[in-house]
């Protein structure tokens, strides 16, 4: 087939696809009548959403004299069209002439703009057929399928959601009405609480829960109980009913199945060991099942892929948005995470300090928080005081640029038990007496927040359950 078959083919075949040029024309027409129309339809369409490449050029040159300050009509635009060399390109004056005289409405610009917006995400949804066809069939060993469903649902999410996403710019008085709303809620509620809450109080006091957009690093050496904070927070959040109710968790390092059951036994109050081993007794099973029902429409979905790749990750978030709207992510945890960059001679602080700045452009992306678990380097052991510092997180500083906030968990009582002297001295007694005390207590110290104070918050910690609670409910029985 020659070139020229396959030119007069394709424009045939975009012929076919759905397009309303009677819209775009009225559009036009509207906004050359009045130039104040535009502000309708200026974050809702771009030139490429036009069918028609005459009206695309239009559309841009409209915007262009519009967004300059400068009025676009008729004559502005034969102006603009004669300088540029390209009136003959567009029809010539006959055709703006033609434009400005079918007016039909400008009070209907906003529908016109809809209806061309919708043809456009109709034909980008057929081009992304044949592309997933075309793709498909054409084998290339260092390409596997799954890669090709993941560039598809970046696609689609991209189709849904990001169309707008260069409009993002805002005047300071839009914001400040959008502050001034957010304040106004929060009066309204009669609580510290703006973002997802984390179910505990303190921290939610200082923090003022979890915000949209935010990347929130939860730092920590082994056993100091990450996934057991990082389990509160999804299970305080997930059943508070709030905006930010439904979290997705990406569990790297744990099965789905021991994420339930270690939620399941600190709802219950009973060691995950025992429900594993089936080691309940007949007065518990009441109580195992009744927590069971409770729990079972519990808004929370669990990823355990394990070595899930930092796009898998995006593309997997972007779906789970799309379909439930999910309100928080959780991922435990950044260091487990792969980086699929093509360049092999990244170190790993530059994989690490990529991933990071993933996350941080997920939270923003998808407008939600993100909570990233990170261990601690191995800095920490060494020194006689083990509180960890910003200094301490493992393998990037770039983690603490991007983090809004980065908190790290600290247990005295984990180092304490570790320095038992030798039994039957007084040492040994005063030791002992010091270790019950601080033995249910645990630490979460806020020391980096972009919006707010750094600080020390005193948390209960039951070690049987790895579970964390406010202090006022550490009634909890053993």
């Amino acid at each position: 087939m020659s070139t020229f078959s396959l030119h007069e083919k394709k424009a045939k075949e975009d012929l076919l696809l759905p397009r309303n040029e009677e819209a775009e024309q009225a559009l036009l027409a509207s906004l050359l009548y009045n130039n104040k129309s535009y502000e309708k339809i200026s974050e809702l369409l771009k030139p490429e959403y036009f069918s028609n490449s005459i009206h695309k050029k239009i559309y841009s040159t409209i915007s262009f004299l519009i967004e300059k300050g400068e009025i676009a009509d008729p004559i502005t635009l034969h102006q603009y069209f004669v300088q540029e060399k390209s009136l003959d390109e567009i029809g010539g004056t006959s055709y703006i002439t033609k434009l400005s005289e079918s007016v039909i409405s400008i009070t209907n610009t906003y529908d016109y703009g809809n209806t061309i917006f919708d043809l456009y995400i109709r034909r980008e949804l057929i081009n992304l057929g044949k592309e997933i066809i075309h793709d498909a069939q054409e084998f290339q060993i260092e390409r596997k399928a799954t890669d090709q469903i993941e560039k598809i649902e970046k696609r689609l999410f991209d189709i849904s959601y990001n169309k707008n996403k260069e409009y993002n710019i805002l005047h300071f008085s839009k914001a400040l009405t959008q502050a001034i709303y957010s304040a106004k809620k929060a009066i309204k509620k009669d609580s510290y609480i703006v973002g997802t809450t984390s179910g505990l109080i303190d921290l939610d006091k200082q923090t003022g829960g979890f915000h949209n957009s935010d990347l929130i690093i939860v730092a920590g050496r082994p056993s100091m109980g990450k996934t057991g904070l990082a389990t509160t927070f999804a299970f305080n959040a997930a059943k508070s009913g709030s905006n930010g109710s439904k979290v997705l968790f990406f569990s790297l390092e744990m099965s789905c199945e021991q994420l339930a059951t270690r939620i399941l036994s600190q709802e219950i109050s009973i060691p995950s060991d025992k429900i594993r081993q089936g080691n309940i007794s007949y007065d518990e099973f009441p109580k195992f099942i009744k927590a069971s029902r409770e729990l079972y429409d519990l808004p929370l979905f669990i990823d355990d892929t394990p070595e899930l790749s930092i796009s898998a990750l995006r593309t997997r978030a972007r779906r789970l948005k799309r379909k439930h709207n999910v309100g928080m992510i959780i991922i435990d945890y950044l260091q487990l995470i792969k980086n699929n960059s093509k360049n092999k001679s990244e170190n790993r602080v530059q994989e690490i300090s990529e991933i990071s700045r993933s996350l941080k452009a997920l939270a923003k992306e998808l407008n939600v928080p993100v909570i990233a678990l990170s261990q601690l380097s191995r800095a920490v052991e060494q020194r006689d005081n083990k509180r960890p510092q910003l200094a301490d997180l493992r393998e990037s500083g770039s983690i603490e640029q991007d983090a809004d906030v980065v908190m790290f968990i600290y247990r005295e009582a984990y180092y304490e038990s570790r320095k038992e002297p030798l039994r039957g001295t007084d040492k040994h007694r005063q030791w002992q007496e010091y270790l019950d005390k601080i033995y249910r207590e645990a630490e979460v110290v806020i020391a980096k927040q972009r919006n707010g104070p750094i600080g020390t918050i005193k948390l209960y910690f039951k070690e049987s359950l790895v579970k964390f609670d406010n202090i006022i409910n550490s009634n909890i029985k053993y």
